[in-house]
């Protein structure tokens, strides 16, 4: 029979892994993983934005966006032309309305005995 030899009850156990090391591995893994994915959403989201301002600051538009601006300049401008002359019409109609009314004044009240 051969003898093991055996350790003392109160033996301090080899160092080991640190239980704690898988939980922060995985935070620090999934704060990457966020960072990441926040970077990307913000260049897809930002990106246009930033190019759109650094068009706007060198005063440089697209065609078709300065097409459309100026065909919206010329309506602006027939508009205002349009609502004038809406206004005179609007004035004329009253003056209308007036003279029919001050016309049919008279006839409708007939002549009194004086009175």
């Amino acid at each position: 029979m051969t003898l093991l030899p055996q350790t003392p009850p109160n033996a301090p156990l080899p160092p080991g892994m640190d239980p704690f090391i898988f939980g922060r591995l995985q935070e620090t893994v999934m704060f990457a993983i966020g960072m990441v994915a926040t970077i990307i959403i913000a260049v897809k989201v930002f990106g246009p934005l930033a190019r759109a301002w650094a068009r706007r600051l060198e005063g440089r538009a697209s065609e078709p966006l300065r097409a459309e601006l100026d065909q919206m300049r010329e309506q602006l401008i027939e508009m205002d032309g349009l609502r004038h002359r809406v206004g005179e019409l609007e004035e004329r109609l009253e003056f209308t309305e007036r003279l029919l009314a001050e016309s049919r004044s008279p006839n409708m009240l007939g002549r009194g005995d004086g009175v």
